[in-house]
């Protein structure tokens, strides 16, 4: 009997980890669309970080509280909101790459982050990664090469898209590091409260300087000059983004992906569900080739492959340590 339930638990973490992260895969196409309505990048990111941040403080005022769970300290608030601010930037330049190339080509240099991570793995931990780990990244970096088509001449790149993917995947890492080792005692949504009050407050300042500030203050319109030339556009915040397309992005990039993902990666652990999220990627390319019909050639999906692939091989040690502890577990009980 108990094997059966812990079969049907790794069961329902693989579905709540594939539902959370398939919804964060399609962020991306809805943000086009949003693009596409006349919406600015100011005005996407700070409708879904608000109304996320409203959401989930909603979920935290309705959510009975356990008795084995913890209170927070002024440290705890203070590092999760710090930790926060990584989640923001994460959203300005993703949002921004995503204006400039395609979603299909943003996501793939988002998924960056995977090799990034193992990058600061290694100098936090101050060791060198395994093999496993050095052809995984090799194959992240090939398989970015082909995913992005950047030797095809057939999907035009610019530059500006790149950098910002980049760095948005660097941003990424970070809060993936973050996540998991700041305040990890607390329950799962008071963390997510205070680390999107620390984005919220990066997106806020992005909306102040780019839009709202050069629009009313010759000050901040002198601010934004000096490191844009198009600052024509410029004008009043539009609110009609909190209805028309903020609710849908908060719900698909803020609220349920964390709340899914954190139900989720308790039963299938952290091997299998890194494995499992990675289905991000594919259901990214896929929503932008029906909603936005992107182009997505055979090659591209080559260089997916590749990727997901390098995810399964950077995880394959945790995942056949958790497989093999269950099996002797099993074996055990029975």
């Amino acid at each position: 009997m108990k094997k059966n339930m812990k079969g049907n638990d790794i069961l329902k973490g693989t579905f709540l980890v594939a539902c959370g992260a398939s919804s964060f895969g399609m962020l991306a196409s809805f943000v086009k669309l949003a693009y596409a309505a006349g919406y600015t990048t100011a005005e996407v990111t700070f409708s879904q970080v608000i109304l996320g941040l409203l959401g989930i403080a909603l979920l935290n005022l309705f959510k009975k509280k356990k008795t084995t769970d913890l209170k927070e300290n002024k440290r705890d608030i203070r590092n999760l909101i710090i930790a926060g601010t990584s989640m923001g930037f994460t959203s300005v330049l993703y949002y921004l790459s995503v204006s400039f190339i395609d979603a299909s080509i943003a996501v793939v240099l988002l998924m960056q982050s995977v090799w990034i991570g193992v990058v600061i793995e290694s100098i936090t931990t101050r060791k060198i990664p395994n093999l496993s780990k050095i052809v995984a990244v090799i194959l992240i970096l090939v398989g970015t090469v082909l995913a992005t088509n950047i030797i095809g001449a057939e999907i035009k790149l610019d530059p500006r898209g790149i950098i910002f993917g980049f760095l948005a995947s660097c941003s990424f890492a970070g809060t993936m590091f973050t996540s998991n080792s700041v305040a990890t005692h607390l329950p799962a949504l008071r963390r997510s409260l205070y680390m999107l009050v620390g984005a919220t407050i990066i997106v806020g300042t992005f909306t102040i300087v780019t839009q709202v500030g050069p629009n009313n203050s010759e000050f901040f319109m002198k601010i934004l000059q000096s490191f844009s030339d198009n600052t024509k556009g410029i004008r009043d915040f539009d609110f009609s983004i909190m209805y028309q397309w903020g609710l849908i992005l908060a719900l698909f990039g803020t609220i349920i992906p964390p709340i899914l993902l954190n139900m989720g990666f308790p039963y299938t652990g952290i091997g299998l569900g890194s494995i499992i999220a990675s289905i991000e990627l594919p259901v990214s390319v896929s929503v932008a080739y029906l909603l936005l019909n992107e182009q997505v050639i055979a090659l591209q999906w080559v260089g997916i492959i590749l990727i997901l692939g390098a995810i399964v091989l950077i995880n394959s040690t945790l995942l056949f340590k958790k497989t093999s502890k269950n099996l002797i577990n099993n074996t055990l009980h029975t």
